[in-house]
C-alpha cells in the first residue's frame, strides 16, 4: 500500500507498521505489460520515472509483499519513491527489523553471543536499484519486471518464497528519476529518425549528469543526501548498483573489481563482494546465460566517491556489475567482424570461461541479465542471512578494534582555519555519512599540538572510521603498467583527493591514544535535526547547500563554524578572500546597491605557507588582498557577517573600484560535466551569470554584453566541433566552430576577459596565437601522466586572480596543461611549479621532471583584453574548497581591475631546467 509522505526522516520504518492491502492471488496482480502496455526491455520503448512509479503504485495496491515509502525529492522536483518488498510478516515487523540492522551496524556494547541472537532473529536488507545513469536505460526497467517477479512469485517459486521470507528488499524504480524521463522523452522523439540512438544534448541530472556516480563523500547533489540518509535509516547490509558499460563482447561485468581498490576497504566486506560476483556469474551460466567477466584492467575501485562503493568503507557489501549496452532500445546484430582482434577466437578464460559469440542484443537481453543477477543477489542473501548480518557487526568490530589498538587513534580539526566554514563544511559532509564528531569544551593540547575550546575531534575508535581515514589520509596510487616499461594503467577515476589538501583545512592526525583529559573534555556535536521534507529555504546559510541540505542529520546540525565577527573602524567593510564566503558577501552587496572594491594591500600576505603532508594547512591570516564594500547599511552588514560566519574587519574605502561583472558560462551541446559543476558552483554562491550556447557565441558582439566569459574544461576537439552534423537533429550539431572562436577572441581584443579551465586552455593558445606553450602536449604516457591528483603550486597571492590562496598551494591537476611563456610573453605567470622536487602530494605523478618551473597559471593580455589559462581543475566536483576563489577571482578580472592591478613582477622567470630543455 502507497504510503503518504514522511513527516520525518526518522520515521521511515514506521511506514511499513500502518497496515498491508488485502492478499490478492497472483493472477490479479497487474502486469508490467497491462499497465506500460509493453514488455520491459520491448524494443524501443522505454519507461520514464512517472510510467515505473505508476506500475509500482498499481502494484503496491494489489498486493501485501509490497509497499511503498517517499524518501525525497530530486533537483528537478519530481517525488522520490523506494519499495519495500517482503512477506506480510516482515513487513510489519519492519521496524524491528531495520532497529537489528542498525544495532548491528554498530557493534559498540555488543557481545558476539549478542550479535549472534540478533542475527539469527534478524532479516537481510538487501537495497537494489534502477541505476545512476540515465543513458544506461535497462537499469530504470529491470526494476519494473523484478518488482512484479518478487511480488508475483512467492506463490509459485520457492526460490522466491526463501527470498521473501529471509530479505526485505529495498528496490528503487531509479536512483535518477529525473534522468530517466529526459532520456526516455529524447528518445521517444527520435524514434524511427536518422537521429534514432543519437547522444542527448543535455545532462541526465540537473546539473552533473554521469558524476552523480562521484559524490558520494561530499555529498553537493540532493540526490546524494537522500541516498545516504535512506541507506543511514535502513542501514542494508548489500547495496547493489545496475550499470551498463560491459568491455565488448563481454556481457556483463562482475566483481572481483580490477586492480588497486580502496587502500582501507574491510577485507571482509570485499570478499562478500568477490562471492557475490562469483555467485551471480554461476547463476548466469546455470541458465544458459554466458558472456560474464571479472577484474580486468577498467573497473577499479581506488576511487571511494562512487556512491555504489563508498558504503563499503561502512562495512556494508556494496558493488556494481556493468550489463552490456547498445543505445536505448534499439536493437543491433554483432558479428566476429564487429569483435576486437583479440577476442575473434573465442578462447575460454579463467574469469571469462564461457565467451559470447554474437547475434543479435536487444534491451530485454540485458533486463533479463540484469534480472538474473539481481535475483541471485537476493538468493545469496535469502541462504546466508545469519552470517550475511553478523558480518556486518564483525567487519565492525574489527575496525572499531583496530583503531583502538593503533593509530591513527583521531582526526583533530581546529577551528583556527583560514576559512573557518571550510572545515565545518567538511565535517558536516563527514557526519551525514554517518561519522560521529565531537566538539572540545576546552582548550587541550594533545601529540604537542593546543586544540582550542570548540574545535572538533573525530575519534577513530567507531565502526565508519575506515571512511574518515580514506578521505584524510594522502594516497600514493599504486605504479602498475600496462606491460614492463610501459605506459602506466590509469586508474579508472581520481588517483588522489585527500579532503585536507584540497578543502585548505587543518587537521592534525593523533599518533597516540586520546588521554583521560582529551575524553573528558570531548562531547558529541549534536544539534536538533530538521525535518528533511521542511519547507526551508536554508536550514544553515553559511554553508554551501540550500534548504534543509546537512541538518536533516543531527551530528551536521552540531557543526557549526565560530560566530562571523568584524573588527576595526572605518566607513567600509573589509573582506578577506582566503574565505569563500566572502563572495557570496559580495554578490549580496552588488545586490543591495552597495559599492565593491578590490585592493591588493600589502601585496602578498601573511602566509607561511606552512603545511603538514598529512594533514592540512597552518592556519594563517592573509593580511594581503581584500574586497572593500561600501554602501550597506550597519544592519545589512551585521546580518551578512553573522549568516556567512565572516572574519571580517572595518577601514577605509581603498582599492579600485569593481563593477558587478556580466558573466557568461558557455554550455556546449556536448553536454558538459564540468559546465554543470561551474553553473552549480556559482549558484551555490549566489554568482548572477548566463549560459552561452554556441548561437549566440557566433552571433558576436559578446563585448557589449560580457565582461568575462567562462570556458568549462573540455576537450578541445569538442568545444570547436560539437556534434557531427547528421548524427544529432541539426540545432544541436556543431560547436563553437571558426565563427565562435574568432568572435570570442574579438571579445577577448576589445577588452573582456576570458577563462580557459584546463585543458580548454589549449583552444585558446593555438586559435588565438598566445605567446604560451603547453609542454606536456603530445608527451606520451610513458614519459609524463598524472590523473586526477593533488600536486602543489607556488602561487602569486599579489595578482588578482589569486587573491586570497596560499603562496603554496595544493591544486586539483586532472590531465592538465602545463604553460611556458615565449620570450615575448605579455602578461603575468599566477602559479608555477617548484624547480626542485616533485609537487605531488597525494595520487599519482609520472615525469615530474617535465614540469619543474613550469607555469601552472598565466595571464595572458590579448589586445585590450586577457585571457586566464588555469592549469588545473579548481571547483572540480565541488570537492576543491580551498581553490574556489581561483575560479570566483578570475570572474571578477574585469577590465577595470586588469587597467589597475597586476601580479609581481618578479614572480616567475624562465627555470634552467626549461632553457636547458
Amino acid at each position: 500500500m502507497t504510503r503518504p509522505l514522511l513527516a520525518t526522516g526518522a520515521l521511515l520504518g514506521a511506514l511499513v507498521l500502518a497496515g498491508t492491502s488485502n492478499p490478492l492471488v497472483a493472477q490479479s496482480l497487474p502486469t508490467p505489460e497491462a499497465v506500460l502496455g509493453f514488455r520491459p526491455g520491448a524494443d524501443y520503448r522505454l519507461a520514464t520515472y512517472e510510467e515505473s512509479l505508476d506500475y509500482f503504485r498499481r502494484l503496491d495496491a494489489a498486493s501485501d509483499r509490497m509497499t511503498m515509502v517517499r524518501v525525497g525529492t530530486t533537483s528537478f522536483g519530481r517525488p522520490w519513491w523506494v519499495a519495500l518488498i517482503s512477506t506480510p510478516e516482515n513487513l510489519r515487523a519492519a521496524e524491528r527489523h531495520r532497529e537489528i540492522a542498525r544495532r548491528l551496524a554498530d557493534p559498540r556494547g555488543l557481545t558476539d553471543e549478542d550479535a549472534r541472537a540478533l542475527a539469527r532473529e534478524g532479516r537481510a536488507i538487501v537495497d537494489i536499484n534502477g541505476g545512476l545513469h540515465a543513458s544506461e536505460s535497462a537499469g530504470a526497467q529491470h526494476t519494473i519486471q523484478l518488482a512484479y517477479d518478487l511480488v508475483s512469485g512467492a506463490d509459485t517459486d520457492p526460490r522466491i518464497a526463501s527470498i521473501l521470507d529471509n530479505v526485505i528488499v529495498a528496490l528503487w524504480p531509479s536512483l535518477n528519476p529525473d534522468g530517466q524521463t529526459l532520456v526516455a522523452d529524447w528518445y521517444h522523439d527520435n524514434v524511427g529518425t536518422p537521429f534514432e540512438t543519437a547522444p542527448t544534448p543535455f545532462l541526465y541530472q540537473k546539473y552533473i549528469g554521469h558524476d552523480n556516480n562521484r559524490d558520494a563523500y561530499m555529498l553537493n547533489m540532493e540526490e546524494s543526501r537522500v541516498l545516504t540518509r535512506t541507506w543511514r535509516h535502513w542501514e542494508p547490509q548489500i547495496i547493489y548498483v545496475h550499470h551498463q558499460s560491459s568491455p565488448f563482447p563481454t556481457r556483463i561485468w562482475l566483481p572481483p573489481f580490477a586492480e588497486p581498490i580502496a587502500e582501507f576497504a574491510p577485507p571482509l566486506m570485499s570478499r562478500t563482494v568477490n562471492t557475490l560476483g562469483m555467485t551471480i556469474a554461476q547463476m548466469l551460466e546455470s541458465r544458459g546465460m554466458p558472456g560474464s567477466v571479472h577484474m580486468g584492467t577498467g573497473f577499479d575501485a581506488w576511487y571511494p566517491g562512487y556512491v555504489d562503493y563508498l558504503p563499503m568503507l561502512q562495512n556494508q557489501a556494496a558493488f556494481w556489475t556493468e550489463t552490456a549496452l547498445h543505445r536505448y532500445a534499439t536493437p543491433r546484430f554483432y558479428t566476429l567482424a564487429d569483435f576486437p582482434e583479440g577476442r575473434r577466437d573465442l578462447r575460454a578464460e579463467s574469469l571469462y570461461p564461457s565467451p559470447w559469440t554474437g547475434g543479435w542484443w536487444r534491451l530485454a537481453d540485458a533486463v533479463d541479465y540484469m534480472r538474473v543477477a539481481s535475483i541471485a543477489v537476493l538468493d545469496w542473501a535469502a541462504k546466508y542471512r545469519e552470517d550475511l548480518l553478523y558480518n556486518r557487526y564483525q567487519s565492525g568490530r574489527d575496525v572499531v578494534a583496530r583503531y583502538t589498538e593503533g593509530p591513527p587513534y583521531a582526526y583533530l580539526v581546529s577551528t583556527e582555519q583560514r576559512d573557518p566554514v571550510a572545515a565545518v563544511e567538511m565535517l558536516r559532509r563527514l557526519a551525514y555519512n554517518g561519522v560521529e564528531v565531537h566538539t572540545l569544551r576546552e582548550a587541550i593540547t594533545h601529540d604537542g599540538v593546543t586544540m582550542l575550546a570548540g574545535s572538533w575531534v573525530i575519534s577513530m575508535d567507531q565502526p565508519f572510521a575506515e571512511l574518515v581515514r580514506q578521505v584524510m589520509e594522502v594516497q600514493s596510487y599504486p605504479d602498475l603498467r600496462e606491460y614492463p616499461d610501459g605506459p602506466p594503467e590509469q586508474p579508472y577515476d581520481a588517483a588522489g583527493w585527500t579532503l585536507p589538501f584540497q578543502m585548505d583545512v587543518r587537521v592534525v592526525a593523533a599518533a597516540t591514544p586520546l588521554g583521560p583529559a582529551m575524553r573528558a573534555a570531548m562531547t558529541p556535536a549534536v544539534g536538533t535535526a530538521v525535518p528533511w521534507d521542511a519547507a526551508v529555504d536554508d536550514a544553515a546559510p553559511f554553508d554551501m547547500v540550500d534548504g534543509v541540505g546537512f541538518d536533516a542529520n543531527a551530528t551536521a546540525a552540531g557543526i557549526r563554524p565560530p560566530p562571523g565577527r568584524t573588527t576595526g573602524s572605518g566607513g567600509a567593510l573589509h573582506l578577506d578572500p582566503a574565505q569563500n564566503n566572502t563572495f557570496r558577501a559580495l554578490n549580496a552587496a552588488w545586490d543591495a546597491g552597495a559599492t565593491v572594491r578590490f585592493d591588493r594591500g600589502s601585496g602578498r600576505g601573511s602566509d607561511s605557507g606552512a603545511r603538514s603532508r598529512s594533514g592540512g594547512n597552518v592556519a594563517s591570516t592573509n593580511a594581503g588582498a581584500r574586497y572593500v564594500v561600501t554602501g550597506l547599511s550597519g544592519s545589512a552588514t551585521a546580518r551578512l557577517v553573522d549568516d556567512l560566519a565572516l572574519r571580517a574587519a572595518r577601514g577605509p574605502a581603498t582599492g579600485t573600484v569593481v563593477p558587478r561583472p556580466r558573466v557568461g558560462l558557455y554550455r556546449p551541446w556536448t553536454a558538459s560535466m564540468d559546465e554543470g559543476w561551474s553553473r552549480w558552483l556559482l549558484e551555490r554562491y549566489d554568482f548572477s551569470f548566463v549560459n552561452l550556447r554556441d548561437a549566440e557565441v557566433r552571433g558576436g558582439e559578446l563585448r557589449s554584453r560580457y565582461d568575462v566569459i567562462v570556458l568549462p574544461a573540455e576537450r578541445v576537439s569538442s568545444l570547436r566541433n560539437g556534434h557531427t552534423a547528421g548524427t544529432i537533429p541539426a540545432q544541436y550539431a556543431g560547436g563553437l566552430g571558426t565563427e565562435g572562436v574568432r568572435e570570442l577572441g574579438a571579445f577577448v581584443r576589445e577588452g573582456g576577459t576570458l577563462v580557459c579551465m584546463n585543458q580548454t586552455s589549449d583552444l585558446c593558445i593555438g586559435e588565438f596565437a598566445l605567446p604560451v606553450d603547453n609542454v606536456v602536449d603530445g608527451v606520451g604516457r610513458q614519459d609524463f601522466f598524472s590523473s586526477g591528483s593533488i600536486l602543489e603550486l607556488l602561487t602569486d597571492t599579489s595578482h588578482p586572480v589569486m587573491a586570497g590562496m596560499r603562496e603554496r598551494a595544493p591544486v586539483f591537476f586532472d590531465r592538465s596543461p602545463v604553460f611556458r611563456p615565449s620570450d615575448d610573453f605579455d602578461g603575468a605567470v599566477l602559479a608555477s611549479y617548484e624547480e626542485d622536487g616533485s609537487p605531488l602530494l597525494s595520487g599519482y605523478l609520472l615525469g615530474e621532471d617535465r614540469i619543474r618551473g613550469m607555469a601552472a597559471a598565466v595571464d595572458v593580455r590579448h589586445g585590450r583584453g586577457h585571457v586566464v589559462l588555469l592549469g588545473f581543475r579548481p571547483q572540480w566536483r565541488g570537492q576543491p574548497f580551498g581553490s574556489f576563489r581561483v575560479l570566483f577571482n578570475a570572474l571578477l578580472f574585469t577590465e577595470e581591475v586588469a587597467a589597475s592591478e597586476s601580479g609581481a613582477e618578479n614572480f616567475w622567470s624562465v627555470p634552467d631546467t626549461a632553457a636547458a630543455r
